[in-house]
C-alpha cells in the first residue's frame, strides 16, 4: 500500500470524525430545520469519506455519485417498515438508517457531497500537476 493511499485513508478517518462531531454538536445546540438539513448533508459527507476510504484512488465524480446513490437508497428504504423497526431496537441503527422517509433529505444529500467532490477534484488536479512534468520541460 502506497504512502499516498495511507495518508488518504487517514485523512478520511479524520474527516469522518470531524463531520460526525459537527453533526452531533449542531444537534446538541440547535433545533429545527438547521439541525435536520445539516444532519442530512453531514451524513452524506460521511458516506463520501467512507467511499474514499474504501477506494482511495477513485475519481471524484464516481465517488460522489456512489455516496449520493447510497444515501438515496437508505432514504427510500425508509418507505418500508424495516429501518423503523431496526431503529426502535438500536441507537446505532437509528443513526445509520434513520426511522422515517423525508423527501427534503433527498435534496440535502448532494449539498453535503458536491463541495467534497469539488475539493477532491481540485486537490487531485493540483497533485497531478505537481507530479506530471510540464510539456516545456520535456522538450
Amino acid at each position: 500500500m502506497s504512502l499516498a493511499v495511507r495518508w488518504t485513508r487517514l485523512l478520511m478517518v479524520v474527516s469522518a470524525a470531524g463531520f460526525t462531531g459537527a453533526a452531533f454538536a449542531i444537534r446538541a445546540t440547535m433545533d429545527g430545520p438547521i439541525e435536520q438539513y445539516s444532519g442530512a448533508a453531514l451524513s452524506a459527507a460521511i458516506v463520501y469519506t467512507i467511499v474514499i476510504f474504501i477506494w482511495p484512488l477513485i475519481s471524484p465524480l464516481p465517488a460522489g455519485s456512489a455516496a449520493i446513490a447510497y444515501c438515496w437508497f437508505i432514504e427510500f428504504a425508509q418507505l418500508t417498515p424495516i429501518p423503523a423497526a431496526l431503529s426502535q431496537r438500536s441507537w446505532l441503527a437509528r443513526q445509520l438508517l434513520g426511522a422515517q422517509f423525508d423527501l427534503i433529505d433527498v435534496a440535502w444529500y448532494p449539498v453535503g457531497v458536491i463541495p467534497l467532490v469539488a475539493a477532491h477534484w481540485f486537490l487531485r488536479a493540483r497533485t497531478r500537476s505537481r507530479t506530471d512534468p510540464s510539456p516545456a520541460l520535456i522538450s
